[in-house]
């Protein structure tokens, strides 16, 4: 009879303890649930504040019908497309459409959807080239002082002979921001350096070599800085910091920061993508088998009045071929 109540306990107490794993399983579930509703309409509040944002940054590239090298019109959700990327030495949120400056940097990025790949080309800013609407050769970097975004956008498409079919333009106040949004963004430092910060204060960034998280004023004098080696490495550090910045973006981070995120964009930035293009390249960004590879053009010194940096014809043919072939462009 002990035995039998023995066993009667023993199963009561594991009766009970089932029941008690069913109703914390039962709260997690509905506790879960609750979080997920919650996230959704939170993330639904993200995606409209986003959309905002990117529709109010929106600025005509000064092209009538997009690119002269197209001859079919181009999606976002099924096409290769390509995008320049330009940042543009000034402040003062949207100002960079009020008046032209130097180009500090030109990345060309080409996507292609079947590979889920990004093809990004740095071009040094000292580049000699030829300026179509100016019919003239002198620094890249002039065609946007120049001629705005149309003149950097013509001038990216006759040096490379693919269509710039977008550009995104953001300027140093955007870069710092970002970065700072971020919570910093790990990368390596290559040498002992002093740089000016943001404000051209003279050697008020000290950075030592190593790999390090860097906050938005640190990340932009290692972008930005010449003095220690020369345009290609400063082209290939920018590529560098770009592909971090990418990294952390799809932290939980970014999520806990994107009101941080979306003021420094949307004060910042200026594009001729629209919201729902947007939300086509984000599903394409955020593929698993996303990748990104790095491109330089070689190149030598070339002084005469002023010092220009001109490229290999060789090797830009190289880099012609293979951006064509990424976006299968006869």
């Amino acid at each position: 009879m002990d035995n039998e109540n023995t066993v009667l306990r023993t199963q009561y107490k594991k009766d009970m303890k089932k029941t008690k794993r069913k109703k914390r399983l039962k709260f997690f579930v509905i506790f879960s649930l609750v979080i997920i509703a919650s996230g959704i309409g939170y993330g639904w509040h993200m995606v409209n504040q986003a959309m905002s944002t990117v529709d109010n940054s929106y600025v005509d590239d000064g092209r009538e019908d997009g690119s002269e090298l197209r001859t079919d019109k181009i999606s976002t959700d099924k096409d290769n497309i390509s995008i320049l990327f330009i940042g543009v030495d000034r402040g003062g949120g949207r100002s960079i459409e009020n008046t032209n400056g130097l180009s500090d940097t030109l990345i060309l990025a080409t996507f292609n959807r079947e590979e889920h790949s990004v093809k990004m080309v740095t071009i040094p800013r000292d580049s000699y080239v030829y300026l179509p609407l100016r019919d003239t050769y002198t620094k890249i970097n002039h065609a946007h002082s120049y001629d705005g975004t149309k003149g950097a956008i013509l001038t990216v498409e006759h040096l490379f002979e693919i269509p710039v079919d977008y550009y995104v333009k953001v300027n140093f106040d955007a870069f710092i921001d970002v970065v700072d949004a971020l919570g910093g963004i790990d990368v390596e430092v290559p040498y002992e350096m002093y740089e000016m910060d943001s404000n051209d204060t003279k050697n008020a960034i000290h950075l030592l070599p190593g790999e390090q998280r860097l906050d938005g004023e640190e990340a932009l004098a290692l972008a930005r800085t010449r003095r220690y080696d020369n345009d290609i490495e400063r082209g290939k550090r920018q590529q560098e910091i770009i592909k971090a910045m990418f990294d952390r973006a799809l932290s939980v981070n970014a999520i806990l920061n994107y009101n941080r995120l979306l003021t420094a964009v949307g004060d910042n930035m200026a594009t001729d993508i629209n919201s729902k293009d947007m939300t086509n390249l984000s599903t394409y960004l955020l593929d698993k088998d996303f990748r990104i590879e790095t491109l330089t053009l070689e190149g030598s010194d070339m002084i005469t009045d002023l010092y220009y940096y001109k490229l290999d014809e060789e090797h830009l043919l190289s880099v012609k071929a293979e951006l064509k072939m990424h976006l299968e462009i006869k």
